[in-house]
């Protein structure tokens, strides 16, 4: 999970003017880290958050945009948890705040989604909502064939919100249910490259790319050494049974075979699993591949056509399977 704090970091410290950019963020992490309670018959909102810079950073918004006092609650990691959570929770404004933030509708009724106000906002609003989900419940997983950045969702319907902020944005992110929990899923890299460039996380970007390179360069070097290796043996397997079938060859022929020909039959027996042109340094004086690959196949070519006036088995006969599945 590095790389997600240090994004979660960075966005925390990423400094906000516009108004409406700062509301459309602190509804969104309000919408996706919190949720509304009754308490003595009071409206309490409670936002949680796995670091301490972005309690801050929605704290200050509170104070600043709404001009409503909340208080940070240190809640001890346990059990799965590992590490610390923190609680932003506003007590005495909490109905006020939840109405200014789309959480209750004009009605008192709570939105399920996102307030129609920065569902329908600015580029620069869409921006700030996926800062604010991310903040509140967002992952980065590592670059590489499983790489994703996702949101968990509180239900259905802020997953489509989320989906149409980022469709906004000219960014294709899905909606998906896993175990009965609501996530937005972004798996392509580049696109996970433009989001974190709207969201405002350029050092993260820089090293998420940095690693994405890194392992990409390894997998295609992984993939040529595979081929290069899967060549080798393949020439080596195919030598071998060319060995066997000029070793059959020459004991069809007998004294039969010109000594040109022979000549080149007992180099290829003699160096089983050396490569053609390895055989044509071999030999005294050395000839070119094409030279040694020429004679090798006359020679066959006559064997197999005494094997047949014969009526015996031909050079294949000394081939089995197991030599090319060495």
């Amino acid at each position: 999970m590095a790389l997600t704090a240090s994004v979660k970091e960075e966005l925390s410290r990423l400094d906000i003017k516009k108004s409406s950019v700062r509301k459309a963020e602190v509804s969104a992490m309000l919408r996706f880290a919190g949720g509304l309670h009754i308490i003595s018959g009071r409206i309490v909102i409670e936002a949680e958050v796995d670091l301490a810079s972005t309690a801050r950073r929605l704290r200050a918004a509170i104070a600043e945009v709404y001009g409503h006092q909340s208080e940070i609650i240190v809640v001890s990691g346990g059990g799965l948890r590992r590490g610390s959570r923190y609680v932003v929770r506003v007590v005495r404004d909490g109905e006020a705040l939840a109405r200014q933030t789309g959480l209750l509708d004009g009605r008192g009724r709570p939105v399920r989604g996102l307030p129609s106000a920065v569902v329908n906002g600015s580029a620069s609003d869409a921006e700030a909502v996926w800062r604010g989900a991310f903040l509140a419940h967002g992952s980065l997983t590592e670059p590489g064939r499983s790489s994703s950045l996702e949101v968990t969702c509180p239900g259905p319907e802020s997953a489509l919100a989320l989906v149409g902020a980022a469709r906004r944005l000219g960014i294709q992110a899905k909606a998906r249910e896993v175990r009965g929990v609501d996530r937005v899923v972004i798996r392509d890299g580049d696109t996970i490259a433009a989001l974190l460039t709207r969201m405002g996380a350029h050092d993260a970007l820089m090293v998420w790319e940095e690693r994405r390179m890194r392992k990409e360069v390894r997998a295609t070097a992984n993939r040529l050494a595979n081929f290069d290796d899967a060549n080798l043996r393949r020439s080596a397997q195919a030598a071998v049974a060319a060995g066997a079938r000029v070793d059959r060859a020459l004991e069809i022929l007998g004294d039969d075979v010109p000594d040109h020909l022979k000549y080149a039959g007992e180099l290829r027996v003699a160096h089983k699993q050396a490569s053609l042109d390895e055989l044509g340094r071999l030999a005294d004086p050395p000839m070119t591949k094409d030279a040694i690959a020429g004679r090798i196949r006359r020679l066959l070519a006559m064997a197999d056509k005494r094997a047949g006036d014969l009526g015996i088995p031909g050079t294949e006969a000394n081939v089995t399977p197991e030599m090319m599945d060495e």
